[in-house]
């Protein structure tokens, strides 16, 4: 699956949780468990509780990917 083909969606960063995992809350009040993607891990782009995110949800487990911070 293409980057360009999954679901992508904004929301806010709520919880820091250890090994780069994330709570965020998308529109709706619904949170979804997160991770930062590959690409933020090797260019230590950091993510703080309340920054504004877009991330990838996979349409299996419901889990999001952290593509960019904006």
């Amino acid at each position: 699956m293409d980057e360009n083909e999954m679901d992508i969606v904004e929301g806010r960063v709520v919880e820091a949780l250890p090994s780069t995992l994330f709570r965020v809350e998308v529109s709706g009040g619904k949170q979804i468990l997160s991770n930062l993607a590959g690409r933020m891990r090797v260019h230590k782009i950091k993510v703080l509780v309340g920054d504004k995110v877009s991330m990838q949800i996979d349409p299996y487990s419901g889990r999001g990917r952290i593509i960019k911070r904006l």
